[in-house]
């Protein structure tokens, strides 16, 4: 199984709701370039990219969970799709997520602990986890890409390999400290205008 992490930075807050609860927002654009790799000496940089709309069939799947981690550990859950307080909005150019919390969870020493890290502005990064799907449900080259980056002649140095992440399966969303998507952010959830999106199709499901 191969899974590949994505984060961000900056921006990030926190909002204490009435009931005790914590609520988190995060948003993750798409197409905003991480280095996965910068070559070392006389190698070639990898960069991985993620299109518009990747993780849509796992958002949009019923059956299928997402949870919100602390630091990518399955031990360290604060929020989840199925039980409700982990939600998703859609938008053209990034995907917005909402985790709330809850009082039962605050309770737990890790959740008390990431609270206070995002409220120390020390845990700045939003960060997905994913798979690719199998082969049998997405040919592979509909599920990614690898190509060249375009050659820039200002910089003298090797064109990085660009990895393009066109559908995943979307597995967590964590909060990290040391995120390497720099334009993917936790912060105060807003409302965003709702887009044109395709309309989900049950028999489009991939199966696992």
């Amino acid at each position: 199984m191969e899974i590949g992490g994505v984060a961000g930075c900056g921006g990030l807050e926190l909002r204490r709701e009435n009931d005790g609860s914590v609520r988190l927002g995060g948003r993750f654009p798409y197409g905003s370039p991480a280095i996965l790799s910068d070559g070392g000496r006389g190698g070639r940089p990898v960069k991985e990219i993620i299109a518009p709309g990747a993780f849509d069939f796992t958002i949009d799947e019923p059956d299928t969970d997402i949870h919100f981690l602390a630091g990518h550990s399955f031990d360290k859950v604060l929020a989840s799709k199925k039980s409700g307080t982990l939600t998703f909005r859609k938008t053209a150019g990034a995907l917005i997520i909402a985790a709330t919390i809850t009082p039962a969870i605050l309770r737990a020493s890790y959740a008390q602990d990431a609270v206070a890290q995002v409220e120390a502005g020390l845990a700045t990064g939003l960060s997905p986890g994913f798979r690719l799907p199998p082969e049998r449900a997405v040919p592979r080259e509909q599920a990614e890409t690898v190509e060249d980056e375009p050659d820039r002649p200002d910089r003298g140095q090797h064109r990085a390999v660009i990895r393009t992440i066109r559908q995943a399966i979307l597995v967590e969303m964590s909060l990290v400290t040391r995120p390497a998507y720099p334009d993917a952010t936790v912060e105060a959830v807003r409302n965003q205008a709702e887009v044109n999106l395709p309309a989900y199709n049950p028999r489009n499901r991939w199966r696992l």
